[in-house]
């Protein structure tokens, strides 16, 4: 083992070998994540499904994602990422986003519906199972954040001042890969004919435990590669920058009062406001694209399901492409605008172009352009920024703003579509955030053309 792990070293391919073990935890989380984004429309008739969940509820449902985490969780927990290290804080997270997704399964399951736990929620909540999964929901949406808060900040330790655009493009391609599998799969394993019982809404969520389970697996391995990492200098990416878990000195250790320092941040909080915006207007809209596209394009469930799956896959392929763009040409910011207004177009064709199918896969197409194009130029300008000490933290903050958008716009949306005379009408709301995201991303370019020390247009390595 010592023999391989030297051979590893010596060759640099244990940043990817570690790459694979973060990014395919989070693959698994995003799969869960998206257990009804394909059948969600089912819930527009409550008495038809056994849960009895009605779209508001759904909405509801969706939005205690990000419960724990606008209410301090991820400032918290990112805090601590800083002080403890990605091995604990990330092993802590990674086993709550389990947990809460095993109740949620346990939640939505004919068992539960059966179970004395049931009746006696029932005299406290209307809907019980809701009110169960809710509460799973909340803690899988912590664990899942916070350990991509982690995932992010080990892939800059392990490869800043390389190819850390390509190698954060890759975990976000490999990651969405699990969205694109389950809005594919999803609608093929659960029976949407007549009325639909507990066993078919729990069943993708059985798959996804199972994914769960195995991705348990691979964080211990990781762990256990950067802990013998740290132990021998084989991080490359760390001993370039001079830090490691195991040895950083005490004047780079995080200390609470570096908050201030990372919130004052003018070009922080440009690309906190970018994050919540731009990602509103992707993640919020897929949780209810199917019910909007299908009335709108005339379309089946089926083809909807593909339909929106472009998005996921179009990620994992221009994703990585385009993080190897940003290392190899840089102007990061100049990208952020291209891939918002994307995101603009996309969403004002949805709304406007005629009602052809293939009108509704040319706007998905673009849609999944401009989510790759962002995240590939964004997420690496954090490190460029923010010291590593601080990192951390940092990434938690932004998490933090982006999760108060995925809080309130799944309530928004669902009530929107409640209400309206179409699910369409819902558009408006997200053309407003796509605006929104094209005049953050235009002012962080301009600062950044006004400060050229920070280097967020340069490529990587470059002066």
């Amino acid at each position: 083992m010592s023999k391989l792990f030297k051979t590893l070293k010596d060759t640099g391919a244990i940043r990817w070998v570690a790459l694979l073990c973060l990014a395919l935890p989070m693959f698994a989380s995003y799969f869960f994540d998206d257990i009804f984004s394909t059948i969600n429309q089912e819930f527009e008739g409550p008495s038809m499904v056994a849960l009895g969940w009605s779209m508001a509820d759904y909405g509801f449902y969706r939005s205690a994602y990000s419960l724990l985490c606008i209410f301090g969780g991820l400032i918290i927990c990112g805090m601590l990422l800083d002080r403890w290290g990605v091995r604990l804080t990330g092993s802590i997270f990674v086993g709550l986003m389990v947990g809460g997704a095993a109740l949620i399964t346990y939640a939505i399951s004919e068992s539960f519906a059966g179970s004395r736990l049931c009746a006696w929620l029932s005299g406290v909540f209307a809907k019980p199972s809701l009110s169960l999964a809710y509460a799973g929901c909340a803690m899988f949406g912590l664990g899942s954040e916070i350990a991509g808060v982690t995932v992010n900040r080990a892939i800059a330790k392990w490869f800043k001042g390389r190819e850390i655009a390509l190698a954060m493009g890759l975990q976000l391609a490999l990651a969405r890969l699990g969205t694109a599998v389950a809005l594919i799969v999803v609608p093929r394993i659960v029976e949407l004919e007549g009325y639909i019982p507990f066993s078919e809404t729990s069943k993708p969520a059985v798959v996804g435990m199972v994914l769960l389970l195995g991705a348990l697996v691979l964080w211990g391995l990781f762990v256990a590669m950067d802990y013998g990492a740290d132990r021998r200098g084989a991080a490359a990416g760390a001993a370039a920058a001079g830090a490691s878990e195991a040895g950083s000195s005490a004047e780079d250790r995080f200390r609470f009062r570096d908050v201030l320092k990372v919130i004052t941040d003018r070009h922080f909080i440009l690309i906190s406001l970018l994050c919540v915006f731009f990602y509103c207007c992707v993640v919020s809209f897929r949780k209810f694209a199917t019910a909007i596209l299908m009335p709108r394009f005339g379309i089946d469930s089926d083809v909807a399901s593909v339909m929106v799956a472009m998005i996921p896959f179009f990620t994992l392929v221009f994703a990585p492409l385009f993080g190897a763009v940003v290392d190899r040409v840089g102007r990061g910011t100049k990208i952020m605008i291209l891939g918002s207004a994307m995101i603009l177009f996309s969403h004002l064709t949805v709304a406007f172009a005629p009602g052809v199918p293939a009108f509704g896969f040319i706007a998905i197409g673009v849609l999944g352009l401009g989510y790759s194009l962002v995240p590939a130029a964004m997420w690496p300008s954090l490190p460029k920024i923010i010291a590593e000490s601080r990192l951390g933290t940092a990434f938690s903050l932004v998490y933090w703003v982006q999760n108060i958008g995925l809080f309130t716009v799944p309530i928004v949306v669902g009530h929107i579509i409640d209400r309206a005379s179409s699910p369409v009408v819902a558009e408006y709301f997200f053309i407003g955030l796509a605006v929104c995201a094209i005049v953050v991303s235009v002012l962080l370019s301009r600062s950044s053309d006004r400060h050229p020390e920070l280097r967020l247009d340069e490529k990587a390595g470059g002066r």
